[in-house]
This record gives C-alpha cells, structure tokens and sequence, in this order.
C-alpha cells in the first residue's frame, strides 16, 4: 500500500520504509511528524481526498535537517556592465516513513 503526500507545497508518494528529503520543517530530530494524505492505494479501491483523505495518515521520523550541495546563481544585464554571482544551500529535512493508515 502507498500514499500521495503533501508537505512544502510539493507532493510525494510514499510507503513503508521510504526515505525522503522535503522542504524544512520545523521539527527536532528523531521526533515523529504527520502528514496529510491526498490518495491512497492498494488494497481494494484507491481512495482520493477533496483535498485530504478523512482518516488516513502517514507517519514518519525525522532523521536529520540539513543542508543541500552549494549551486551557483549568477546574474548579469547585458552590455550594462551589472553582474553578481551568488551561492545558495537549500535547508531540508530528511524523514523516514514509519506507518501508512488508511
């Protein structure tokens, strides 16, 4: 059985076991965060939310929050001699998936 989730603005399909990285959360690690479930599937008809499923609920803990790899924005206008290079680190949190309720 798996789950659509929906954290950060994004949505992820999740089950069992599943490692994730989403948007950060404010949550301590190895604290158990929930999430709202958009659809769930498997055992018998898929069941679909307007907006959220009604008594269904993934859980998971978080593993750590982080930091990702550096990229590398660069900006310029031409022919006006304007450029600006910049770096940026996208903060995550890492999860781990421990029950899907449906």
């Amino acid at each position: 059985m798996f789950a659509v989730i929906e954290t950060g603005g994004k949505q992820y399909k999740v089950q069992y076991g599943d490692v994730i990285y989403v948007e950060k959360l404010d949550a301590e690690e190895n604290s158990t965060v929930d999430f709202p479930v958009v659809a769930v599937f498997g055992e018998g008809e898929p069941k679909v939310g307007a907006p959220y499923v009604e008594g269904a609920s993934v859980t998971g803990k978080v593993v750590k929050n982080g930091k990702g790899k550096k990229i590398t924005v660069f900006t310029y206008k031409p022919k006006k001699n304007s450029k600006r290079k910049m770096g940026h680190r996208q903060p995550y949190t890492k999860i781990q998936i421990e029950a899907v309720k449906a």
